[in-house]
């Protein structure tokens, strides 16, 4: 497997404040895409499907950058309204794309939101939607499906079979694909009962995203 270069993190200004960058960066030889990521409202880019796929997709040529929302670098416990996330995400959109490469948009839950809502105007070649926060758990009237909707790129979802937030059989059709995580809950960890291990679900994030990311541009 070849080694990929040694990560690096950045400040990036926004009209929201700092946010932080750390790049996974792919071989230079085999780099073709950027795979933009950020965190949840409530955690940070130490998630576990996060770390797996910075881990996994540089050697597959995708130089993988985790996102740190100003909110979290400042300190603070509580993310701010969806329009101010992406007022921050806006605002480094300039750094992300800085390697020349076309980048794709993704994200965990809020992240992920944020992604969906801004793609378009920020010429995003294609959206990330891990555990897509459809509806509020146990209010499924309250439904977020039209900002996935209406992400206007190719978009893949992967979400946890158990997400409260929403089951994969409950997203509406649509050019969306989707990876189902067996078992998984919103943050894809596996109960204890069940016949894969957490390592192998965040395998079946990894492959399902590799697969994807191999057949943009093709």
């Amino acid at each position: 497997m070849t080694k990929s270069a040694v990560t690096k993190s950045e400040i990036a200004p926004t009209d929201a404040g700092d946010a932080r960058i750390t790049w996974h960066p792919a071989p230079k030889s085999k780099a073709r895409l950027v795979l933009a990521l950020s965190h949840g409202a409530g955690g940070g880019i130490e998630a576990r499907d996060l770390r797996a796929i910075a881990a996994a997709l540089p050697a597959h040529g995708v130089t993988v950058a985790l996102v740190e929302q100003p909110w979290r670098v400042a300190g603070k416990k509580l993310a701010p309204a969806p329009k101010t996330l992406d007022v921050g995400w806006r605002g480094l959109w300039p750094a992300l794309a800085k390697p020349g490469l076309p980048v794709i948009a993704g994200g965990r839950s809020a992240g992920a939101r944020v992604a969906c809502r801004t793609a378009t105007e920020l010429g995003a070649v294609a959206v990330l939607a891990l555990s897509f926060p459809l509806h509020p758990p146990g209010k499924p009237e309250k439904s977020r499906a039209q900002e996935l909707l209406g992400a206007g790129v190719p978009t893949l979802v992967v979400q946890g079979g158990n997400d409260p937030f929403g089951k994969p059989a409950e997203f509406p059709e649509g050019t969306h694909e989707i990876v189902e995580v067996p078992y998984g809950d919103h943050g894809f960890a596996i109960p204890k009962r069940a016949d894969i291990s957490e390592a192998e679900a965040m395998t079946i994030v990894t492959d399902g995203v590799i697969r994807w990311a191999g057949m943009l541009g093709a």
